[in-house]
């Protein structure tokens, strides 16, 4: 496909879970979308400009971290110990360059920590106290590690620990809102973008704080590369959410390229089949953003619901959060 018919699009998550729409806060309810609306805006309007699909899922990652709504930078999840850690991952389809950090406490925001491994380092994954280095090496933000805590998630953490469960985020809002859109105790803490840009190639990128009450050293799919995290321009950019540990067993982002490009599927054939019949067999639960090469999307996901939204250029943006 020539690169004039390409229309550029980019879409977004902001993690999966259990709904509870019958009590739901209209106000609680404005809040996810005009923020999720936000996001979508500032992509569309990079990409309308010729800005690159690698640009546009950087910034509205960068946007998603900066937002207490969602559980990535300032307003991550606490682990067991009351601690948070943080994973990243940036993924560039055109080059089959990517870059990841994981574990880290004290970069203000880590995808672009992760942008910075793929663009200036040799490796494609930093972790912990090395990942934070590298970054301040680079002149990337650092900030005491009290700087994601908010008291919503202190909140979260102290009611689970009474459970002694651990909670994937959204999975767990019940914990602190009386009438939130995703239940805090059922949802899968994660955002990502995926966007293709006007010269057809493609990018994704995924950011996370983990789980609530997660053991501390625990990495889940989001900073690995094929797990919860893929693009390629041949088949498409992926971001996942949900019970990372299932997508690392399933490889779940490349899973869906390698459907395309060995068996012909289409992006919406393999996404559904990866998300509605390969995880589940193993328990997994979550979704996922992703579109082609040709600006096809699909955002499928096997919990109640999901905050999402997509946005071509010159059409007016769609949210999400209920199926």
């Amino acid at each position: 496909m020539s690169t004039s018919t390409i229309l550029p699009v980019i879409a977004i998550h902001g993690g999966a879970g259990t709904m509870s729409r019958a009590s739901i806060d209209a106000g609680q309810d404005r809040a996810y979308h005009a923020a999720l609306q936000e996001i979508l805006l500032a992509g569309q309007d990079l990409l309308a400009r010729g800005g690159s699909a690698l640009d546009a899922v950087s910034l509205s990652v960068d946007m998603f971290e900066d937002c207490p709504l969602f559980n990535a930078g300032h307003g991550a999840v606490f682990t067991h110990d009351a601690t948070h850690e943080l994973d990243a991952a940036i993924m560039d389809g055109a080059s089959l360059r990517a870059g990841a950090v994981a574990c880290v406490s004290r970069v203000r925001r880590p995808l672009r920590a992760a942008r910075a491994v793929m663009e200036r380092s040799e490796h494609v994954l930093l972790v912990g106290a090395g990942a934070e280095a590298f970054a301040q090496a680079c002149g990337l933000e650092l900030v005491a590690p009290d700087y994601f805590s908010t008291a919503v998630r202190r909140a979260q953490l102290e009611r689970v620990l009474a459970t002694d469960a651990t909670l994937l985020d959204h999975d767990g809002a019940a914990l602190t809102f009386a009438t939130p859109p995703l239940d805090e105790t059922r949802k899968f803490g994660t955002v990502g973008a995926v966007a293709l840009d006007a010269q057809g190639n493609l990018a994704a990128a995924t950011s996370t704080g983990g789980m609530t009450n997660k053991r501390v050293g625990r990495v889940g799919d989001s900073p690995l590369i094929g797990a919860g995290t893929y693009a390629d321009n041949r088949t498409a950019a992926i971001s996942c959410t949900g019970t990372g540990e299932m997508f690392i067993r399933v490889v779940a982002a490349y899973d869906i390229c390698a459907r395309m490009a060995y068996a012909g599927q289409s992006l919406d054939a393999a996404a559904q089949e990866v998300v509605m019949k390969v995880l589940p067999a193993i328990g997994g639960r979550g979704g996922l953003i992703a579109v082609d090469a040709r600006g096809n999307l699909s955002l499928p996901f096997n919990t109640e619901g999901m905050y999402r939204g997509h946005a071509r250029v010159g059409q007016m943006p769609v949210t999400a959060i209920f199926a």
